[in-house]
């Protein structure tokens, strides 16, 4: 069994104990330092990586869309920038500037300019170390509110070269057969919006500044 499926279960009891929410917070924020997975609401398929290099473009890690709604390898943990502008049980404003890092191989989900390999659109990968990368791991929230709210739908606009977070229906074949193409579009629509599902949401913080980001 990968390191990553053996630390899951240790990651998750401890975000399990997380802050107590805080009085006035923002009611069903999603938080940074939250784990969770991500549904294209057109689509019906979550975010998902998995230790599959592309076979064109970059070769980096694949990233792709799933069914299952039961699938380990689905769960993304929010972090912000490297300045610590996301500290742990803070809620996520709207417009605000985060990272989604792939829980089992701690890679960041991250775009660039190489062609996606099914439908020409741009590709989306997983990149780094640890949980480290570059500047093109940085994504905007884009949502209508002040804060992203568990139920809303949302986009996520990459900063270094404006595109958004989409499925537009794409299948693979083998290795990963049936999993859908992910990609980066350059317009807003109905094929890039995404909505949270599962996962361990950490409460906002009674005192967010004593907790370090995750």
């Amino acid at each position: 069994m990968p390191g990553g499926c053996r630390l899951l279960p240790l990651l998750l009891l401890a975000l399990l104990r997380g802050p107590c929410r805080a009085k006035g917070a923002a009611p069903g924020a999603v938080t940074c330092g939250s784990v969770l997975k991500l549904l294209n609401t057109r689509h019906s398929v979550r975010l998902h990586s998995h230790e599959v290099k592309y076979g064109s473009g970059s070769g980096q890690q694949s990233v792709t869309g799933v069914e299952a709604s039961d699938d380990a390898n689905s769960y993304w943990r929010i972090r912000g920038k490297s300045d610590g502008s996301c500290q742990r049980g803070t809620p996520v404003k709207c417009g605000q500037a985060i990272r989604l890092t792939h829980v089992n191989t701690g890679k960041n989900l991250h775009t660039h300019h190489f062609p996606s390999p099914l439908s020409n659109n741009q590709e989306v990968s997983a990149f780094g170390d640890d949980g480290e990368g570059d500047d093109l791991d940085i994504w905007i929230v884009q949502c209508s509110g002040t804060h992203w709210e568990r139920d809303d739908a949302v986009r996520f606009k990459h900063v270094g070269t404006d595109v958004f977070l989409s499925i537009t229906g794409e299948q693979y074949g083998h290795p990963i057969r049936g999993q859908r193409e992910v990609h980066g579009m350059a317009t807003a629509n109905h094929h890039n919006y995404w909505k949270a599902m599962e996962g361990v949401f950490i409460k906002p913080s009674m005192d967010p500044a004593k907790h370090d980001e995750l």
